[in-house]
């Protein structure tokens, strides 16, 4: 598998306050990967960062072998660098199918609203949303919405997708549906970096994980190595349930 994403010492600053600090890693072709740590530790300012949305302070971003770092949001969007955000906000004034064909034409490759309209009705399908197509964005549920974020940023035709707690706010049931839908989708040949604190997720789905921390970079690895990490554990439970859990004999 070729390298699609890379971030090489990428660093973000707000005044005084770094964010993100010096990260580097890859993503292959093909690959699901999770980026977790402890809330603040800088994983949606990095996705940011990654999709043009803000600009680095630090550092440099490539996508298929190309330098990126200065690009605009729109121009990641018509490269196939797609993301979700963590607070779903669809247009609520449009139907569910007019806020994905937005989604369509925002990526770039379609030249019509008819052409983005029929792709728009081909990905509300293969989310399970096709029946309510034509109803208004604002009536749908907290899943709905989930699924109209994912069918928005399928139809600007991914080759990489970002996907910022896509689970938040769901319960046992939506969450296995949502897993199968992020398998479908890397059945696609698309890569995904997908932001989760939920462990069962993260080792259910992911093959590598990043964690983030602080805003830098602490672990990387096979998802049930990652776990074990000292650094990680301490991360997320804190020095003293760590040295607890050192002393007791305990892994995550």
């Amino acid at each position: 598998m070729s390298e699609i994403l890379r971030l090489e010492k990428v660093s973000k600053a707000f005044g005084g306050i770094k964010a993100v600090n010096d990260v580097s890693f890859g993503l292959k072709e093909g690959q699901i990967v999770a980026l977790i740590g402890p809330n603040g530790a800088g994983k949606t300012t990095l996705v940011n960062l990654i999709t043009g949305v803000l600009p680095l302070t630090e550092g440099k971003v490539f996508f298929a072998g190309e330098e990126v770092t200065r690009q605009k949001a729109f121009q990641a969007a018509r490269r196939g660098l797609a993301r979700t955000f963590q607070i779903v906000q669809p247009f609520p004034e449009m139907s569910v199918m007019e806020n994905v064909a937005a989604g369509a034409l925002f990526g770039g490759e379609l030249g019509s609203r008819r052409e983005a309209e029929a792709e728009a009705r081909r990905e509300l399908a293969f989310v399970g949303l096709d029946r309510l197509a034509d109803s208004p964005a604002s009536s749908l549920t907290l899943p709905g919405r989930k699924r109209l974020e994912l069918a928005k940023s399928l139809a600007m035709k991914p080759k990489v997708l970002l996907l910022d707690e896509v689970n938040a706010g769901l319960n046992t049931a939506e969450i296995d549906g949502a897993l199968t839908l992020i398998r479908k989708i890397a059945e696609r040949g698309v890569t995904i970096l997908l932001i989760e604190h939920l462990m069962k997720v993260v080792l259910s789905i992911s093959e590598r994980i990043l964690v983030l921390h602080h805003g830098e970079l602490i672990a990387e690895g096979a998802p049930r190595a990652v776990l074990e990490d000292e650094r990680v554990v301490e991360a997320y439970l804190g020095a003293k349930f760590a040295a607890r859990m050192r002393k007791e004999g305990l892994h995550v």
